[in-house]
């Protein structure tokens, strides 16, 4: 299922305080994870492999983003999740994961060192990702995909140097805290919901976190 909400409608909300790591990301293009999928019309298994998103994948991120969320979200909200051009603009500051079969893209999951809040150190903040937009195209949702992308991500920054994970959870969504406390994130306060985006229920997020020294 699609797993986390990431305030997309607002980009200057995600893109706030952002740390610019792109040369050292760049040393990390293939990452080792591997995951055996059956196919749907044979008894094959495919392997599915994660990788760094380039520019030229932007438009095909978009695709899986909106596709992932749409059924999962249209309870609260209307329309796309992202478009090209804001799919562009993370790219400017984070890194998407991919996982891909066969050169078709199944799901992604967007990584970005940043500054947090003033409730931590400096070195804390500065040590710091924040995980969103975590997405598996509908037709390999309960596939383990999700579960895999997380700890790519969460190895990914490690590998970085990063210390702590922080994610926001929309709580109409009550799936979803359930799944990130399992994988050891904790409740760390709320904050609002974009006050420009137009919903159908009121909502706010649930702000967690997860130091990266310990694993779920």
């Amino acid at each position: 299922s699609s797993l986390h909400y990431n305030p997309n409608f607002c980009a200057k909300l995600s893109m706030c305080g952002a740390l610019h790591h792109s040369s050292t990301f760049s040393r990390f293009p293939f990452l080792p994870y591997n995951l055996a999928m059956n196919s749907v019309d044979s008894r094959e298994s495919k392997s599915v492999r994660v990788r760094i998103a380039q520019r030229e994948d932007a438009e095909e991120i978009t695709t899986v983003i909106n596709s992932a969320f749409r059924d999962a979200e249209k309870f609260f909200v209307e329309g796309d999740r992202v478009d090209v051009a804001e799919v562009l603009n993370f790219l400017n500051s984070g890194k998407f994961l991919l996982a891909e079969s066969e050169h078709t893209l199944l799901g992604c999951v967007y990584v970005e060192p940043r500054h947090v809040d003033s409730n931590r150190s400096s070195a804390e903040s500065q040590d710091c990702a924040y995980l969103g937009l975590l997405a598996v195209g509908p037709a390999h949702q309960q596939s383990g995909l999700g579960s895999m992308l997380m700890d790519a991500a969460e190895d990914y920054c490690r590998a970085l140097g990063l210390r702590f994970m922080d994610i926001k959870v929309v709580n109409l969504r009550e799936e979803l805290a359930g799944f990130y406390r399992k994988r050891g994130y904790v409740e760390t306060g709320t904050s609002a919901f974009p006050a420009e985006v137009e919903t159908k229920l009121r909502c706010h997020f649930i702000d967690m976190s997860k130091p990266l020294d310990q694993k779920y």
